[in-house]
């Protein structure tokens, strides 16, 4: 069995699932176990400065380069997605054939090409399901077993011919929290990449500008038979704020670069109800402005009550990474010149949510974000295949090789 696979597998079966109700850091535990394993892989595999920062959760490493030269890094994250992550078992299909694959016989679980054409796309290839009771996980220990493999490959070249590349794996990025203690100081590359996308080709460095706002409706509750010019009911205010804002903003009626409003949650009862948006655009002027759109709402309609019956918490998440990284391209240069060394199109598209990059490149690393070759993300009809992390390692592989050696041209 090729050592990515076996790499991948072993990650894969660990439960790291996230936990966006714990207060701990991480946010569970498998995610400490699966991270101080790598410690030690990437001690046994000989890099320097390999450290497990209790402070973050975040494991780093360091391959030794040439010093004139500049150094890179390599994010993975090691948390999955909020799905069943218990006792995965992943099922490897040798070759495969191009039919609907059987996930789970004793269930009668099928993934079929009706639904999932895109399996068409790895006829021969090996193909890494679930069992159909879990997710896989490729998101993202695909990354970091491509990570692990390309600093294999990287290792038998010769180190002059590059900077130190450094590595990091950390917690905790499915619910939004692991960036946000991200430490740069401790990552002292000159950009960096996290594996954490799709399909083979996709690079993001265009994200979304976020923010989130939870909102209190303070109603009065009054017996209906007595309710005439008393009763207030929350809910129907909650109602009122979603009738103000433009209907056709919302994320099922939009796509590229239109931005949206999202009713996330809505609870509550006549006496009080607890709503809350997220708010998206990729231009930052108007991110803001749906941010004051939303405050002028609120505001009018505390008026037309005549007091305050609505309070809100609004804040940001995370920011457009593209606006920083147009200022310094060279992350996405480089991986387009390394794409098209391994033939490889790139496929740059806005993308639609945020990464850590996000809001590393914010911390003053530009990282843009790389494929990982895996699809269905998020549920048990989640796939990879062995073929596609290769491809991914290569890349890395590929990026590396051409940052050493563009610097050489320049020079």
């Amino acid at each position: 069995m090729k050592q990515i696979l076996k790499d991948f597998l072993t990650y894969a079966k660990m439960n790291t699932r996230s936990d966006a109700t714990s207060q701990q850091i991480p946010t569970t535990p498998g995610q400490v176990e699966l991270a101080l394993l790598l410690k030690d892989q990437l001690t046994e595999m000989g890099l320097s400065d390999v450290v497990y920062h209790e402070k973050n959760s975040f494991v780093i490493g360091r391959l030794p380069g040439n010093p004139e030269k500049e150094a890179i890094g390599f994010i993975a994250h090691v948390d999955t997605a909020d799905f069943a992550a218990e006792n995965i078992q992943p099922q490897i299909h040798e070759n495969y054939d191009g039919q609907d694959v059987v996930l789970n016989q004793e269930q009668q679980l099928m993934m079929r090409l009706a639904e999932f054409p895109n399996l068409t796309d790895y006829i021969g290839q090996t193909l890494i399901t679930t069992d159909g009771t879990t997710l896989l996980g490729a998101d993202d220990k695909a990354g970091i077993a491509e990570i692990i493999d390309a600093v294999r490959i990287l290792q038998d070249q010769d180190p002059q011919q590059r900077g130190d590349v450094w590595v990091a794996f950390g917690p905790d990025e499915e619910i939004g929290l692991g960036a946000d203690r991200f430490d740069p100081a401790d990552f002292p590359v000159a950009f960096a990449y996290t594996m954490d996308s799709g399909r083979i080709g996709h690079m993001e460095f265009e994200t979304f500008n976020a923010a989130r706002i939870d909102i209190t409706i303070h109603g009065t509750s009054v017996h209906p038979g007595t309710a005439y010019g008393r009763l207030v009911n929350a809910l129907k205010i909650a109602h009122q704020i979603d009738a103000a804002l433009p209907a056709a903003e919302v994320p099922e009626l939009t796509k590229d670069y239109q931005g949206f409003y999202l009713l996330h949650n809505l609870s509550g009862h006549i006496g009080q109800a607890e709503v809350s948006y997220i708010i998206r655009d990729h231009d930052h002027q108007q991110f803001e402005q749906r941010k004051e759109n939303m405050v002028a709402i609120i505001a009018a309609l505390n008026s037309q009550y005549g007091q305050e019956r609505i309070t809100y918490t609004l804040y940001d998440q995370y920011y457009n990474m593209g606006d920083l990284i147009k200022e310094d391209p060279r992350s996405i240069e480089a991986a387009r010149a390394a794409m098209k060394a391994i033939g490889i199109t790139p496929i740059e598209e806005p993308f639609r949510g945020g990464t850590d990059g996000s809001k590393i490149t914010y911390k003053g690393i530009p990282t843009p974000n790389l494929f990982t070759g895996g699809e269905n993300f998020h549920g048990q009809y989640e796939f990879i295949t062995v073929e596609a992390m290769e491809t991914a390692r290569d890349l890395i592989v590929a990026i590396v090789r051409h940052v050493g050696t563009e610097e050489d041209a320049q020079n």
